[in-house]
Order: C-alpha cells, then structure tokens, then sequence
C-alpha cells in the first residue's frame, strides 16, 4: 500500500511507465521477429522486378501516386524505401505471384530508381481493395479510427484479402491452433473444399442445431464444384437421369463423372426421350479421395473455414482433381512452401543467418583503421561492463527499471567520459 513504511525503496511518478529490463529486451526480440516474418527474406536494397512474378513477397501500394479512384499498384520492399520515401503508403503484407509495378504505366511522374525501363503492366499481378487501404467485406481501412470494436484481422488463403474476425461467419475457434482461414466467398467459389472441410477443417462443416443454414450435397454440388463452378460437364438431363437412378437404387453416393447417356427410340405418344446410365468407373475415379469423400454426406454453411496444419497435403492429386484446381486458379494449394507459416519461416531464418553475416560491431570494425579499432573495442568493453554494474544494483534490490533510470545512466556515462577524456595526457612525462 501507498502509506506503508518499507513496501516502497522509492517514490516512482504516476505518468511514468514501469517495466523491467527483461520485459525491454522479450519485446524487442518479438518485434524483430515480427519484422523478420513480414519481410520474409525481401530484400531491401534491390527492386524483386527482375525475379518477375515472386512466388511470394512482401509489397507495398503507395497512396500518393495511384490513389484511390486510380488504378491498383503494388511495389516492393526497395521501392518503397527508395523511390518512394516520405510517401504515404500501405502495408499489404504478403501477395503471391506479383510483380513490382514500381514506375509503370500506372505511375504518370515517377520512374523507378531500380529499373527505370519497365514494362507498361504486369498482366499477371492480380489486384483488390487491398491496394486503395480497405479490407474485408466491410471495405473499411485498417487501422480503422472509426471501429470501437476490437477485433482481430484474418488474411484468407485464397483470394488473400483481409477480414473482421467478426464477418467471417463464423467464430474464431478457440484453444485450437489453426494454420489459414478460406473465407466464405472463396469457399463457395472453390465448393469442392466442403467435402474435405467436414473431414479435416478446425470448425467441422457440421452443425445440427443450425439446419437452416446448411445445404446437403446433393441440393448444391450434384456431380462436384466442376459443375457447379464452371459449368455444365455434361448434359444436365443426363445428370437428372443418374440422380433419379441412384434414389432409385437408394444409393447415397453421387453419380460418377464418367457416365454415358444413352437415348432410347422415342416414345410413340410424342413424350420427351428418356435416358438411361451407364456407370464406368475409371481407374481415375477409384483412387481420386474427393469422389470418396463426396460419398459421405456433408453440409455446406455459408461462413469462413479454418485449416489446420498440414491439410494441404489431404487434398487429392488425382489428374481431374489438378485439371480442376488448375481451372479455378488454386493450383498453390498443392503446394506447401505457398503458406504463410513457410513464408514466414523464410523470413526467421533469413534473420537469423544475416545476424551472423552482418554483426554491426564486426561491421563497423571492418571499416576502421587500427587505432579506431582500438577505441572502439575498449568504448564497447567500457560500456558493457558499466551498464552490467549499473543494472545489477536494481537485481539486487529487486527494483524495476524505468526510462528515467536510463537516462540518468547514459547522463553519468558522459559524465565519466569527458572526466576520462579532460584527465588524459598528450605528451609523454
């Protein structure tokens, strides 16, 4: 308490933040690390443009050159240090497969200090809300000064927007560690990821006490998301005429890809023609997982889905389940060095070998004579052991060491110096 004798060794101002040395230093560390992670081993002193289409970078879109009502444009960490210093920019994190539109077309005064002759465009680069600063369906900035809510932003694996935790549909799965989020759009639009969902996601396509919500596969994805997604496969009547001949022979399964229609003479009363199947599974088919799983019945919800690790790795590699991912533009998700955790990784481990090349010290050692050297190993060796000293006074006595703390240090410091500096003899006695 405030008015007990002994509790308190000094008196500390209010407006006076506390923290300890410990908590300084496992800050910092997790803020490099954050840095490290979204920077993913970009380089900062050299434009990605002549990589072409990066598998995966962290990039920038620049408010004051392509503003909003313009057209999108996406630089790369360099650029925005270079060419476009003192601008206003957003930070996009991570996009995949893009090439820096630093001083193209789509940039009228500036030409990029890297690679001043670019192509006009980058046909290639795909584009969202992202590059004007809005995320989410809410198309709202991040940070936003007029949200009071707090709330966590997600970044969707496939169309790699960013959304409200609170406008996925669904809530955020808790104690249960998940690796990428598809939203609800993208789940729709790639609808053959409900069949793997009720197996493998962290919040299972399943929910009985929400039936409203929920679609059977039969009412929306009849013969898989090719169908559904990019049209007809084959005649419609056809397929029509297999579903009726699976209720018929009361087979929940739905019909095989590979059938055959088959057009009987026509009635002699004028009636329509009537088909019948012929089911040929195709050695295709029997070891393709997603017709398997199509085969066990599975909701479909109109909310997000959150992966866990690894699960890209269940998904069928069978050749029409590639021909599919190809044609919907997910091929990457075969592809496991594409996650953001891989990315990510890059980034760490990119830091970490850096750090050993690049000690500052050793650095700035390499670029002094021998005489400097000297001087800065004993200044180094003189202010490490002083702040060694000086900290361990407040260990001792189980104190907390404030910003007001270091500056008195850094105070004496230079006070010791120049008594060190006004005591020293320039000739020889």
């Amino acid at each position: 308490m405030a008015g007990s004798e002994g509790t308190a060794k000094r008196p500390l101002e209010d407006e006076d933040p506390i923290v300890s040395l410990a908590e300084v230093l496992e800050q910092n560390q997790e803020l490099e690390n954050e840095a490290s992670a979204v920077l993913g081993g970009s380089d900062s002193d050299k434009c990605s443009y002549s990589e072409g289409y990066v598998k995966r970078q962290a990039l920038y879109a620049c408010n004051t050159c392509t503003p909003k009502g313009g057209q999108p444009a996406g630089i790369c960490l360099a650029c925005s240090y270079k060419c476009h210093e003192g601008h206003e920019l957003f930070e996009l994190y991570t996009k995949r497969n893009f090439r820096c539109d630093c001083g193209n077309s789509k940039f009228s005064d500036l030409q990029c200090k890297f690679f001043p002759e670019k192509e006009k465009s980058n046909p290639d680069n795909k584009y969202n809300d992202n590059f004007f600063g809005l995320y989410c369906i809410c198309k709202r900035p991040y940070p936003d000064p007029e949200d009071e809510i707090p709330d966590e932003m997600i970044q969707c694996v496939g169309c790699e927007d960013w959304f409200h935790g609170r406008h996925l549909g669904v809530d955020l799965p808790e104690n249960i560690e998940y690796q990428e989020m598809i939203c609800q759009n993208c789940m729709n639009r790639c609808s053959f990821l409900w069949a793997y969902a009720s197996q493998l996601a962290v919040n299972k396509a399943e929910d009985p006490e929400d039936s409203s919500s929920l679609t059977k596969p039969e009412d929306g994805i009849a013969d898989g998301s090719v169908v559904q997604e990019n049209g007809d496969s084959c005649n419609q009547k056809v397929l029509d005429c297999a579903v009726k001949c699976e209720e018929m022979d009361n087979k929940p399964s739905e019909p095989s890809t590979s059938c055959k229609a088959e057009n009987k003479p026509e009635a002699a009363n004028g009636d329509e023609a009537s088909c019948s199947v012929k089911k040929e599974p195709s050695a295709a088919n029997a070891k393709c997982s997603l017709q398997q799983l199509k085969k066990k019945e599975f909701l479909q919800r109109d909310c997000a889905i959150y992966w866990p690790h690894n699960w890209r790795n269940k998904l069928c590699t069978c050749q029409p389940c590639t021909t599919l991912y190809k044609e919907l533009q997910v091929s990457f998700l075969l592809d496991e060095s594409d996650t953001v955790l891989a990315y990510e990784n890059k980034g760490k481990t990119a830091e970490e070998t850096d750090g050993e090349r690049r000690d500052p010290l050793m650095t700035a050692l390499s670029n002094m004579n021998r005489i400097q050297q000297v001087e800065l190993i004993y200044e180094y060796n003189y202010l490490e052991t002083e702040l060694k000293d000086y900290l361990k006074r407040f260990a001792d006595e189980g104190e907390v060491v404030t910003s007001q703390d270091i500056q008195r240090f850094f105070e004496e410091l230079q006070s010791k110096k120049r008594r060190r500096v006004d005591g020293m003899q320039y000739f020889c006695s």
